[in-house]
C-alpha cells in the first residue's frame, strides 16, 4: 500500500456546489449492480433458472454500466482533497470483502481483485502522480486514455487490439504467473467473483479524470448541478455502504425464500 505521507501533496479546487448529476448516475449504475448482481445469485448460486435466463440479457449491457461507474469515479477524483487517503481506506475494505467472500462462498467464488481492489488503486495512482497529470491538457489526456481503454480492453484474453481492424498477441509468459492477475494477465483456472483488472480500466478512471477537470473548473452545464430524482442521487451518495451490503442482504433473503419453499414443498 503506498505510503501516503511520503506521497506528492495534491493540490484540489473543490467548487462549492455539488455535482448532483454524477450522483444520480451513479445511483442508476448502482441500481443496476444491484439487480444484475440479485439475478446472478439467483440464477448461479441457488439453481433458479429465471434468474440465469435474466442474466443473459442482461450480461451484453453489464460493460457499459461498470463503465459509467468507473468513469464518474475518475471525474469525483478531481473533488477529493486526497486521493490517496481515499484509495488506501478503500483498499482496506475490497480485501476484507475478499477475505468474507473467500470463507463464505468459497475460493473459486470469491473477489480477488474487484471492482473497489480497481478502483481503489486508481485512486491512490491518481493522487500520486497528480503532479504529472495536471500538466498534460485535457485535449490530450481524455483521448489519449480513451484510446488506451480501447486497446488494453482484450489483455485478459491475451491480446490488445483495435476492434475489427488490428490486433497484438501478448507474451504468454506473462500469463503464466500467479501474481499479475491485477493488471490482467490471468492464469488459465483463475476465478474470481467479481474480476476488473486495472487493464483496461485504469484507463477509463484516468479518462473520467481529464474530463473532471469541467467540474473543478465549473464548465459543466448549469443542469448538472441540479437535482432531477433524489432517490438516485441518495442512493448515489451512498455507493459504498450500498455495494458492501447489498450482497449479504440478496443472499440472505433468498436463503430464507428457500428455506421457505422447503417447508411448504
Amino acid at each position: 500500500m503506498p505510503d501516503a505521507a511520503a506521497a506528492p501533496k495534491e493540490q484540489k479546487t473543490v467548487p462549492k456546489g455539488r455535482i448532483h448529476m454524477l450522483d444520480e448516475l451513479r445511483g442508476f449504475a448502482v441500481l443496476f449492480m444491484v439487480f444484475y448482481h440479485t439475478f446472478f445469485t439467483v440464477g448461479y448460486f441457488f439453481g433458479w433458472t429465471w434468474g440465469a435466463d435474466i442474466i443473459k440479457v442482461l450480461y451484453p449491457i453489464g460493460p457499459y454500466f461498470a463503465g459509467a461507474f468507473v468513469f464518474i469515479s475518475g471525474i469525483s477524483s478531481n473533488l477529493s482533497h486526497s486521493n490517496i487517503d481515499r484509495g488506501a481506506r478503500l483498499f482496506f475494505i475490497a480485501y476484507i470483502i475478499s477475505i468474507v467472500t473467500f470463507f463464505a462462498v468459497g475460493s473459486e467464488n470469491a473477489i480477488r481483485f474487484g471492482i473497489l481492489h480497481m478502483l481503489s488503486v486508481c485512486m491512490m495512482l491518481y493522487g500520486l502522480i497528480s503532479r504529472i497529470t495536471k500538466v498534460i491538457p485535457l485535449g490530450i489526456g481524455l483521448p489519449l486514455n480513451i484510446i488506451l481503454f480501447v486497446l488494453t480492453y482484450t489483455v485478459s484474453e491475451g491480446f490488445i487490439s483495435i476492434p475489427f481492424l488490428w490486433q497484438m498477441k501478448l507474451p504468454a509468459e506473462w500469463y503464466q504467473t500467479d501474481f499479475l492477475y491485477p493488471l490482467g494477465f490471468i492464469k488459465s483456472g483463475f476465478t474470481s467473483g467479481d474480476f476488473f483488472p486495472l487493464l483496461p480500466w485504469m484507463f477509463l478512471f484516468f479518462a473520467g479524470g481529464f474530463f473532471g477537470r469541467l467540474a473543478v473548473q465549473k464548465k459543466l452545464p448549469k443542469f448538472t448541478y441540479k437535482r432531477h430524482i433524489k432517490p438516485l442521487a441518495f442512493i448515489g451518495k451512498h455507493s459504498l455502504f450500498i455495494y458492501i451490503l447489498h450482497q449479504p442482504v440478496i443472499f440472505g433473503v433468498c436463503t430464507l425464500v428457500e428455506y421457505l419453499m422447503k417447508l411448504r414443498g
